[in-house]
């Protein structure tokens, strides 16, 4: 049996289960079916900012059909800025369930904004069977349902039309520079640069992104005793000298939806989630550990994934701005040809470390919603093969995946360090334009 029908068996035999429970876990049936929105993103190898776009436009949909019945909830409101000033709030009548309408929407959208999205399909015929059999809703107002859903998909996809994505393709091709410290495709697939004009997509909070930019990066300088120098020698250093815990750690945050292995003269693709899948799933963990209703669940999902979409574009900015070569290209040109890093260098310049910025970002906020010091146990990586990781607090878990950084042997520490410092300027930013409190 294959991997993907065997989860789907598991899952539809768990909504079965839930359908017999007349107070169902609805953050557990969120979290699983945007997982399988994830899957889709896997296989279309999505890049990390596509990946978060997608995460914004989708949790947006639900969250949009959650919040239409006007009820009190934990959830404070919030509206991203002018990009959906204007998406209106339906009011469902009562009998209508919005967590139907939501999950349904979400995967609409789903379905049109990635590549493979009309694997999406047999999951939405699966939820319709489901809820029928479950009395969420039934034969005769199916359609009112699918109606309302396929409306608030239509209104959050005129926005995604509109926020510069369609355009990237007709914008001037990056041709990398040849000045000493620059980027330039690593091995061992030599990957183009991933989306190079990624700074040019509409955030959802972030007025100017030049208010976002990272602190200064040390200048190219190989003299022994500068400061590049010396980060270049603790990376080569560093990945000589790891131990078992810093291997699993670096492995556990890896996030590389772009990894190649190579068989002879076959390149075969190493699936992988990616850094904001990662944290959407740390995100679904939460709101199942905390019991949360549909409308907070959808809430702290949309939150995160607009968070994670305007930190990879101000990221991707300061990555294009600097164009900074990567250690494993430096090392191999004028220090030890045969260096490798632990983990594979993903295809974009170095500064600043999308991992620190998007998971620092990511951790205030679901900070700023859960409370600090909360523990829980990141499964994430285990669809992937890996173990799952305790930790304390979420602020714990993004210190980790930005140390991770060094360990793999693919970063710099400045570009980690600075690289927090912008998550934090991000998140801050958009928790004062919400009704969330900093950390």
């Amino acid at each position: 049996m294959k991997k993907n029908q065997f989860t789907f068996i598991l899952f539809f035999l768990s909504l079965s289960a839930w359908a017999k429970n007349p107070d169902f876990n609805w953050a557990k049936i969120y979290s699983e079916q945007l997982f399988s929105i994830t899957e889709v993103m896997v296989t279309d190898v999505a890049s990390p900012p596509v990946a978060a776009r997608i995460y914004a436009y989708t949790n947006l949909a639900a969250y949009l059909a959650a919040k239409s019945d006007g009820q009190s909830s934990k959830a404070p409101d919030f509206l991203p800025h002018s990009l959906i000033s204007k998406l209106e709030n339906p009011r469902l009548e009562q009998k209508l369930s919005k967590e139907f309408i939501g999950i349904y929407a979400m995967l609409l959208v789903g379905e049109k904004v990635m590549p493979s999205g009309y694997l999406l399909q047999e999951k939405q015929a699966n939820l319709k069977k489901w809820a029928i059999k479950a009395k969420i809703l039934t034969k005769k107002n199916l359609e009112a349902h699918l109606r309302i859903a396929q409306e608030i998909a239509t209104e959050v996809l005129e926005i995604a039309k509109k926020d510069g994505y369609i355009q990237l393709t007709a914008l001037t091709r990056y041709t990398p520079s040849e000045a000493p410290g620059s980027w330039y495709p690593t091995p061992p697939a030599y990957l183009p640069a991933v989306e190079p004009e990624w700074r040019t997509m509409k955030t959802f909070f972030l007025p100017n992104l030049s208010d976002f930019d990272p602190l200064p990066m040390a200048p190219f300088d190989l003299n022994p005793g500068s400061s590049f120098r010396n980060q270049l020698d603790e990376v080569k250093a560093t990945v000589s000298t790891l131990t078992t815990e810093q291997k699993l750690i670096a492995s556990f945050w890896d996030c590389n939806p772009f990894a190649v292995e190579f068989s002879g003269h076959m390149a075969i693709g190493i699936k992988k989630i990616s850094p904001g899948g990662h944290w959407i799933g740390i995100t679904g963990i939460a709101a199942i550990q905390s019991n949360l209703d549909f409308l907070e669940t959808a809430y702290i999902h949309a939150l995160v994934g607009m968070t994670l979409h305007d930190s990879f574009v101000s990221c991707w900015k300061a990555k294009y701005d600097t164009n900074r070569i990567r250690p494993e290209t430096i090392i191999n040109e004028k220090l030890d040809p045969q260096w490798k890093p632990l983990l594979q260098t993903p295809p974009f310049p170095e500064y600043t470390s999308g991992h620190s910025v998007i998971s620092t970002a990511s951790a205030r906020i679901l900070t700023a919603y859960f409370g600090d010091n909360y523990s829980f146990v990141d499964t994430s990586e285990l669809y992937f093969g890996l173990p799952e990781r305790g930790f304390s607090s979420f602020n714990q878990a993004a210190s980790e995946a930005a140390i991770s950084r060094l360990y793999g042997g693919i970063h710099f520490r400045d570009a980690i360090e600075n690289g927090v410092i912008q998550g934090e300027k991000i998140a801050d930013y958009i928790l004062d334009q919400t009704q969330l409190k900093r950390p």
